[in-house]
C-alpha cells in the first residue's frame, strides 16, 4: 500500500476510534432518560448495558472470524453497521426484547472497532508505540465528549433530545462506513505459524488470581460508567447536567492516571501500584456513596478515577512473562474476566429494584473488596513464585 493510502486508513482509524469513545461512554448518560422514555425497570436497565458489554465481548470472535471468509474490509463495513442499527431500534421501540437486541449490536460494533483500529494502526504504523497511544488518546476523547452531546441534545430538545444524540452518532458512523469503503486494506495474514499451542498457564494460581482482579474490576468499571448518572439523578443529589459533566470528569482523571502510570510504573513495583490503587478505590467509593455534598462528591469522583486507571494495564504488565510464555492466556484472561462488565450492571439493576438504587450502588463495595483480595493473593503468589526461581537458581 501507498504511504498516502496509510495516512488515510490511519486517519479513518482515528476518526472511527474517537465515535467509538463517544457512543461507548454515551451509554450512561442516555440510560436515565431512555429508561424514563420507556419506562424501564432498573433491572432491566441494567440488562441493557449488560447486553452491551456483551456483544462488545463476543466481537473478539466476530472480529477475527470473519475476515477469513469475507476479506478485513468487507467485515470490518459489515460489522459498523450493527452500531447504526442497533440504536435505529433504540430510537424506534421500547419493546424490551428489541431494546436488548439493540444494545447488543451497539457492543458488537463497539468491540470489533476497537479490535480492527487497534491491529491496523499497529500494521500501518510498524508498530509505533506513539501511535497507538494517539489512537486510545481519540478515544478518550471521545469518552469526554459524549455527556456534553446529551447535554446539548436535551437543551435542544428536552427529554426528547437523547434522540438525537443517538442520531448524531448514527451519522458519524455512517460517515466512518463510506471512509472506509473508499480506503485499500491489506488481508489477513493465512499463513500459520508452526507454535504448539500451551494450556500449562492454567496451572498457575497467578493467572487465576489475575482474572479474579480482572473480572471483579471490570464489575466497578462496568457498574460505575453504565450507573452513576442514573443514581446522582435517582437520588436527588444534583441536577442531571452536573451529574453528566461528572462521567466526563471521571474520563479526564483516568486518562490522567492512566499517563502517570507510564512515568511511574517502572519506577515503583507494580505489586505496590496495584494494591495502593484498590485501597483508594474502595477509600474513594465508599466517599462516593457516604455524602450528599457535591463538592465532595466530585473530589470522590475525580479521586476514584483516577486510583482504577492503574489497576487494569498494571495488572496485565505483571503478568507478561506469563502472557508471553503462553500467547493464549490473554485471551482466557480477558474472556473470563470480560463476565464481570456482563453481570453487574444487571445485578445492579435488580437490587436497585428490590432495595432501591443505593444498595444497587453499595453492591460495588463488595466487588471491590474481592478484587483487593485477588491481588493481595496475587501479591503473595508472586513472592512465592520469585523464591521459587531464586531457590532454583542456587548452586547446590
Amino acid at each position: 500500500m501507498t504511504e498516502k493510502g496509510n495516512k488515510y486508513l490511519m486517519i479513518c482509524c482515528f476518526f472511527i476510534f474517537t465515535v467509538n469513545g463517544l457512543f461507548a461512554m454515551v451509554l450512561g448518560s442516555l440510560l436515565p432518560l431512555i429508561s424514563a422514555e420507556y419506562g424501564l425497570s432498573n433491572m432491566l436497565s441494567g440488562t441493557l448495558l449488560s447486553m452491551h458489554q456483551a456483544g462488545a465481548l463476543a466481537a473478539g470472535f466476530l472480529a477475527g472470524m470473519l475476515p477469513y471468509y469475507m476479506g478485513r474490509k468487507k467485515a470490518l463495513l459489515f460489522l459498523l453497521t450493527f452500531v447504526i442499527i442497533g440504536f435505529s431500534i433504540v430510537i424506534i421501540t421500547g419493546n424490551p426484547i428489541f431494546l436488548l437486541i439493540g444494545f447488543l449490536f451497539t457492543g458488537i460494533s463497539r468491540g470489533s472497532i476497537s479490535n480492527y483500529c487497534n491491529a491496523i494502526v499497529n500494521e500501518t504504523s510498524g508498530g509505533k508505540t506513539a501511535a497507538l497511544n494517539f489512537l486510545h488518546s481519540l478515544f478518550a476523547v471521545g469518552a469526554l465528549l459524549a455527556p456534553f452531546l446529551v447535554i446539548f441534545s436535551t437543551n435542544v430538545a428536552g427529554d426528547e433530545g437523547w434522540k438525537i444524540s443517538v442520531l448524531v452518532i448514527i451519522g458519524f458512523v455512517a460517515v466512518s462506513i463510506l471512509m472506509f469503503a473508499r480506503a485499500k486494506m491489506g488481508t489477513i495474514e493465512t499463513t500459520e505459524k508452526k507454535q504448539k499451542l500451551s494450556y500449562g498457564f492454567l496451572k498457575k494460581r497467578r493467572i487465576w488470581y489475575g482474572i479474579g482482579i480482572i473480572f471483579f474490576y471490570l464489575c466497578v468499571e462496568a457498574t460505575v460508567n453504565g450507573w452513576i448518572v442514573t443514581y446522582f439523578i435517582d437520588e436527588g443529589i444534583m441536577s442531571r447536567q452536573y451529574a453528566q459533566t461528572l462521567a466526563s470528569v471521571l474520563w479526564v482523571v483516568m486518562l490522567a492516571g492512566r499517563l502517570s502510570i507510564v512515568f511511574i510504573g517502572d519506577r515503583i513495583a507494580k505489586r505496590w501500584i496495584m494494591l495502593t490503587a484498590a485501597v483508594f478505590t474502595a477509600a474513594f467509593y465508599v466517599m462516593l456513596l457516604a455524602t450528599r455534598s457535591i463538592p465532595m462528591i466530585t473530589i470522590a469522583i475525580a479521586g476514584l478515577g483516577f486510583s482504577m486507571a492503574g489497576i487494569y494495564p498494571t495488572l496485565l504488565a505483571s503478568l507478561s512473562k506469563t502472557i508471553k510464555d503462553y500467547p493464549q492466556s490473554l485471551g482466557v484472561l480477558l474472556l473470563l474476566g470480560g463476565i464481570g462488565a456482563i453481570a453487574m450492571p444487571t445485578i445492579t439493576g435488580a437490587l436497585s429494584d428490590w432495595f432501591g438504587i443505593f444498595a444497587g450502588m453499595s453492591a460495588v463495595i463488595v466487588a471491590i473488596v474481592l478484587m483487593l483480595l485477588f491481588i493481595l493473593l496475587e501479591i503473595k503468589s508472586e513472592k512465592s513464585e520469585k523464591l521459587e526461581i531464586s531457590s532454583h537458581d542456587c548452586p547446590m
